[in-house]
Parts: structure tokens; C-alpha cells; sequence
């Protein structure tokens, strides 16, 4: 009888080691980098980034070609960033003779802090360096190349320059 209790509590005890240690399910899986990139861009599906902020000066964004402060001809620039399982996708007013009004997005391949917009305007194609300094806080810095390299003379010339938008998420 005592040999009979002994197994009992053993195969008791083993039951209730594997019960402890059977993985549950996570409500809240990890999230991949590409996932959380997504998410800095567009959160849970789309995200209002603006030059206009909230109004205040400091909740006002920026844009800087080279070293000249150009935000006042930006200065009700919008872009939208949206994700969902099948598509990234982009929609901007007030983007001037440099972004298209919608387009798709991706990322540069291998590199989460880069993406490329689909369009024909000049920042559709260059790879577009995104940080976000805070959470309201997204820069977008790119360079527009003159088509054929050649800034004199070259009607593109214009629009050539490294820029720096200074955004602020839009409440």
C-alpha cells in the first residue's frame, strides 16, 4: 500500500510539473521590428503627420532644404501613412511639385529606418530616412537629385536639395 502511495505522489507531482510548465498562449505576441517600424509610421492603421502641428510654436514642424528654412512654403504639408496586412500606402496634401497625393510605401530592403514612396514626383524614389524623436515627433530626411545629375541649366534644378521635414503627428 505504501509502494502504491508513492507512485501516486510521483505521478501526481509529474502531472503538476507539466501543467506548470505548459506554454500558454500570449495574448500579446511579440512583435516583429518590421511590425514595430510599421507601427511608428502608421500605428495600428494610419497616422496624420503635419508641418502644422497643433498651432503652437512648439507643437509646429519644419522644413529645411539644405541650410534655408523653407516651412513656410510647406506649412500645411500633410502626409498619412496607413498599413494594414496587405498594403502600405500613402496619401499627402499640400505636398507642392515634390510628393504625389497618394502612392504606396515600403521599406528600403534590409533597412527598417528607410522607406521609398511609389509615385513620379521627385521624393518618389530616393530612399526617405524616418526617426521618430518622440512619440508626436516623426523627420523624414531625403535628397532629390536633378534629373541627369546636372544642376545648371536643368529645369529639375529647382526642386534639387537635401530636405529635412520636422513633423508632428496631428491630433
Amino acid at each position: 500500500m505504501n509502494n502504491l502511495f508513492r507512485k501516486f505522489l510521483l505521478l501526481s507531482a509529474m502531472g503538476l510539473v507539466l501543467f506548470a510548465c505548459k506554454k500558454k498562449d500570449d495574448p500579446n505576441p511579440s512583435k516583429t521590428p518590421e511590425q514595430l517600424a510599421i507601427e511608428s509610421l502608421a500605428g495600428e492603421s494610419s497616422i496624420i503627420w503635419t508641418v502644422a502641428g497643433d498651432g503652437t510654436p512648439s507643437g509646429t514642424g519644419s522644413v529645411i532644404r539644405g541650410d534655408d528654412n523653407i516651412t513656410n512654403t510647406f506649412q500645411d504639408f500633410e502626409i498619412t501613412f496607413s498599413a494594414n496586412q496587405n498594403s502600405k500606402t500613402y496619401g499627402t496634401s499640400n505636398g507642392g511639385e515634390i510628393f504625389d497625393s497618394s502612392g504606396n510605401w515600403n521599406f528600403v530592403s534590409g533597412d527598417l529606418t528607410k522607406i521609398t514612396l511609389a509615385g513620379t514626383r521627385p521624393a518618389a524614389g530616393p530612399e526617405i530616412s524616418h526617426t521618430k524623436t518622440t512619440s508626436n515627433d516623426l523627420v523624414l530626411k531625403f535628397n532629390i537629385v536633378a534629373p541627369g545629375g546636372e544642376n545648371r541649366g536643368n529645369p529639375g534644378a529647382a526642386l534639387a536639395g537635401s530636405y529635412t521635414f520636422n513633423l508632428k503627428r496631428k491630433q
